[in-house]
């Protein structure tokens, strides 16, 4: 959405409060610090411009305390009933001091205690860990979801609930084979660490949580970000920073490498690997800044910097005898591309019959990102790249389309727009109401189709936002089917950025060289039929089984979302290329996943994951084993039997934006014949592969992702009933 139409609203609004609003804000201008200006110009904007139009009143204010007590302390464990009635006069007061004050002295008031309990947790995990020997024979539990559980009592009762963490924790490590001393080590570091990261936690850091907590009780997707925060989003959104080009992680003290980007100055230069330890940084000219025990943060923005500027780093060489070998390497920083986040694409030949084969599009887009104009004149927008991409594999004989949305959280509505009109001739593509209830109608900006054949778009409940609008809306026109989970995330909000230095210079506030910006929901958006996508996301045409319904996903799992509606259905010509061939291929697609092995495994670790997810986790050592000895067991069965399956005949290729230009095809993929399926060994939430089941096995192995590939077969289905003109019976 654009600024200026907020900044017309918003000087509206100033017009009409200008008696009551400025001279507060003046007054707080000369007498406060920077930090009540911005938390005093934060909560005026929330109450008069988010969308749900919400006074911020005592209800607010009481949810306002819970949302920043939850920030600091999610599981419950650290701040006691005690602490929380101390604090208690802030359900009613927080509205008085934030917003007409700018006071923010309980942010630090209760940060200052949560850091107390926190190293009294230390304290006394470390003196239980020097005296106690665990045993784990009976039949005591660890809940690990503790989100809506009782705080504390007192001190005894947080120690309780200590222990058993501890105990959850130690038993997770004698599990993974380690000796008693080396998890005491361990254990004793991590909660060392913990508290010693927290007590350099900076004031903007602590400012830049209480103000979030703020913005997240009018709706879960508001948000404040400060400087960091704030360059951080422009870097998503740009796909590019300024820097060395390395990923970098925090190691025991240590910023380390983790791993170096195609493109920046740390690759070309060949002085710095992974596992290299970075324990000092230099500005040009300047004396090096020891980052040894920095928050990763903080060591970061040391690093980055503006482009064709000097920095120098003092190493310890990943393959150094020991930790004293040191070496420095100075680098110009450049700006990074980060091409990993781009559109892909790949070409698959998939065989239908002996001899025959179809040739299958897949374009993955991570997000709907934005950025600037390239020196050859082109754009490095989303559409832009999936226009190469589509053009590059129209030329190369596809016959079929998938596009892969699954970890798509989002990004531009207008490239969710614009990528829309790609696969439509015209009409709209989204709808949009305020909180006035004034509807506008978003339409394709141009009238060309780019890709008009077979098309399947994949989704999942990771699928949020602009991912939402582009699937709801080629739904609603019956221009593809939509394969996924039962159904995407659910957030049919849209956010505008309020850049909060303008707007505090122009009523003469003093917030800082870089004040920050409010994420702030001023509109709900609405498909072309009227069904707004808040809450209930969008339905998938066929659901395939995936680990992602094992977890709390979704709009409807978040504090304070908007309700679900709708508005009139805006005028458009359907389409109809999908309900005429719907019944058919969902009859096809369950009869192969009712009898496909990784799909009835996959069906297996869901069953088990549900039956322990909203249970405790048992810290008896002898059952957990035999748990473990089952599930190995069962993954030993399952490796032999991909071991034996035919090889693959499908070939593959990748198609990179550096490769569109190119006249041809590259060397294909090795496609292998092993297909991944999700395990659970203890607890839903101990298995990685449930959070992120389709991230960086599709690089590795091309076949690993079996809701891929029944996507596939559902695609080559489609060209063949399309070819047809009207279903027939399977083969």
């Amino acid at each position: 959405m654009k600024l200026t139409s907020f900044v017309r609203r918003w000087s509206a609004c100033a017009i009409l409060s200008a008696a009551l609003l400025q001279p507060v804000w003046l007054v707080a201008a000369e007498t406060a610090a920077e930090e009540a200006n911005i938390a005093k110009v934060t909560a005026s904007l929330l109450e008069q411009s988010h969308f749900a139009a919400h006074r911020y009143d005592g209800d607010l204010s009481a949810k306002f305390l819970d949302r920043y007590l939850d920030s600091l302390d999610g599981t419950h464990s650290l701040f006691l009933e005690s602490d929380v009635a101390e604090f208690g006069p802030y359900r009613s007061d927080l509205e008085q001091l934030t917003l007409k004050e700018g006071d923010i002295s309980p942010a630090q008031k209760i940060f200052t205690r949560y850091l107390e309990r926190l190293e009294q947790r230390a304290t006394y995990v470390t003196n239980v860990l020097a005296r106690e020997q665990f045993e784990f024979a009976g039949h005591d539990t660890y809940s690990l979801d503790r989100r809506h559980a009782p705080r504390p009592r007192d001190l005894a009762a947080a120690e309780q609930l200590w222990h058993q963490q501890l105990r959850y924790e130690y038993l997770q490590e004698k599990l993974s084979k380690k000796k008693p001393a080396e998890i005491v080590t361990t254990l004793t570091k991590r909660y060392e660490r913990t508290l010693r990261m927290m007590k350099q936690y900076g004031g903007d850091q602590v400012f830049e949580t209480y103000l979030n907590a703020l913005a997240h009780v009018y709706d879960p997707h508001s948000d404040y970000l400060g400087r960091r925060q704030l360059e951080e989003f422009d870097i998503a959104m740009r796909l590019s920073l300024f820097g060395i080009g390395a990923q970098l992680q925090y190691d025991d003290g240590y910023c380390k490498i983790r791993e170096l980007l195609p493109g920046g100055p740390a690759l070309a230069g060949g002085l710095i690997k992974p596992g290299d330890r970075i324990v000092a940084v230099a500005q040009d000219g300047k004396e090096p800044v020891d980052i040894i025990e920095m928050p990763l943060a903080d060591a970061v923005q040391l690093i980055r910097g503006p482009k064709g500027t000097k920095v120098t780093l003092t190493l310890i060489p990943a393959d150094a005898a020991d930790s004293s070998v040191r070496k420095t390497v100075t680098l110009v920083r450049d700006e990074i591309r980060l091409e990993k986040q781009e559109a892909q694409a790949r070409i698959v030949d998939w065989p239908v019959r002996r001899g025959e084969t179809l040739r299958l599009g897949v374009i993955d887009l991570p997000s709907f990102y934005v950025g600037e104009k390239t020196t050859d004149g082109g754009h490095t927008d989303a559409t832009s790249d999936v226009i190469k991409l589509i053009k590059k594999l129209k030329a190369e004989g596809i016959q079929g389309l998938i596009l892969d949305l699954r970890p798509n959280g989002g990004g531009s509505l207008d490239e969710a727009i614009r990528l829309s009109g790609l696969f439509i001739k015209s009409g709209p593509i989204v709808q949009t109401k305020d909180s006035d209830g004034d509807v506008s109608v978003s339409r394709d900006p141009d009238p060309s189709e780019l890709y008009d054949g077979p098309m399947v778009v994949l989704t999942s409940r990771a699928s949020a936002s602009a991912s939402e609008i582009l699937a709801g809306a080629l739904q609603d026109y019956g221009r593809a089917v939509i394969v996924g989970d039962t159904s995407t995330f659910g957030k049919g909000t849209v956010q505008n950025m309020i850049l909060l230095g303008p707007l505090m210079r122009r009523f003469g506030l003093d917030g800082g060289d870089n004040p920050g910006a409010l994420k702030l929901t001023i509109r709900e958006f609405y498909r072309p039929g009227g069904s707004s996508t808040q809450l209930k996301g969008v339905a998938s045409d066929i659901v395939l089984p995936s680990p992602l319904s094992v977890l709390k996903i979704g709009e409807g799992e978040m504090d304070d979302c908007l309700p679900w509606d709708k508005v009139a259905a805006a005028k458009y010509d359907k389409l109809d290329l999908v309900s005429p061939y719907l019944a058919e291929l969902r009859a096809r697609s369950a009869r192969r996943v009712a009898h496909n092995e990784d799909f009835i495994w996959l069906r297996e670790d869901i069953v088990r994951a549900k039956q322990r997810f909203d249970q405790p986790v048992m810290l008896n050592e002898t059952l957990r084993r035999r748990e473990i000895a089952q599930q190995e067991g069962r993954e030993k069965v399952r490796e032999h039997a991909r071991a034996h399956r035919r090889p693959s005949e499908e070939v593959q290729y990748e198609i990179t934006l550096q490769d569109v230009s190119q006249p041809g095809l590259p060397a294909p993929m090795n496609v292998v014949a092993t297909n991944a399926s999700v395990t659970v060994t203890n607890h839903p939430m101990d298995n990685l592969a449930l959070a992120d089941p389709f991230a960086d096995d599709k690089d590795k192995d091309p076949t690993a992702d079996i809701t891929l590939e029944e996507t596939k077969r559902i695609l080559a289905n489609y060209i063949e009933l399309m070819e047809r003109q009207s279903p027939v019976a399977s083969r």
